[in-house]
């Protein structure tokens, strides 16, 4: 007869003693700037919402058999997880104190050093637990043989191109692809949040940008009334200076 033994994992780390980068720098701009604008959109449409995070750059602690081994994904988007855990913010997202809570959407943007976006990171974010991937490439997707944007969906054990495309994403109720626009004052072709009929939302300067010429065409309403109440009060008095030139009084009509 064969027993079982089972042998208890040691007490898996804290999030205050796990490191909180893993001290690789990012060999381009986009990298960060990517991420930080889809962040910066949820942060305004998700505005009434504390039931997400979005990390970008964040080490994600996964594995209790090797507690201290992260994965860093350019961005991640969690549901059903606090907004703010605790008063100073997140350092990692440690899976065991988000009770399993698995990102639905994780992010990269591949750079000129290629970081395994198709095939050994995904093999971990399959381990995760992630449903989608989604793999921005725009200046090295000739070199990779892919297409710049694809979003990869879990199918059971593995991922599977689903669209190089705007794609909607069910459990978000939000879509996401490629657009134009500015953000850190950079007009090009950012990832953007869609809405369900295809719209984008707009970036923190286009927001800005909208609410000058909100803010515009009121002062221009305001000045073109004023404007409609001085011709009035002209009209009245030119048409009280010819009664009184016919002599007639306008005030004993």
């Amino acid at each position: 007869m064969l027993v079982e033994l089972s042998i208890p994992l040691p007490p898996l780390p804290t999030a205050a003693e796990l490191p909180d980068s893993n001290d690789t720098p990012v060999d381009n701009e986009l990298q960060n700037l990517v991420p930080n604008l889809l962040l910066a959109i949820l942060a305004v449409i998700w505005r009434d919402r504390q039931d997400w995070f979005f990390g970008v750059d964040m080490g994600i602690y996964y594995l209790p058999t090797f507690p201290r081994k992260a994965i860093v994904p350019d961005g991640f988007l969690s549901l059903g997880v606090e907004r703010r855990s605790r008063p100073s913010g997140r350092r990692s997202y440690v899976m065991w104190e988000e009770h399993w809570t698995a990102p639905i959407v994780v992010v990269e943007v591949v750079s000129q050093t290629y970081g395994g976006e198709y095939d050994s990171k995904m093999e971990k974010y399959l381990d995760l637990g992630a449903l989608y991937t989604v793999i921005y490439n725009p200046d090295h997707a000739k070199r990779d043989n892919h297409a710049p944007f694809e979003v990869y969906q879990r199918v059971e054990d593995e991922f599977v191109l689903r669209s190089q495309e705007q794609f909607w994403i069910p459990e978000l109720q939000l879509g996401i692809g490629v657009a134009t626009g500015v953000y850190k004052g950079w007009e090009r072709d950012w990832l953007f949040w869609f809405d369900q009929t295809g719209d984008r939302y707009p970036s923190p300067d286009e927001q800005v940008s909208q609410a000058e010429q909100q803010v515009e065409q009121v002062e221009q309403r305001a000045i073109q009334a004023e404007q409609e109440v001085q011709q009035a009060n002209q009209a009245l008095q030119n048409l009280r200076t010819r009664m009184q030139q016919r002599g007639i009084d306008p005030d004993n009509l």
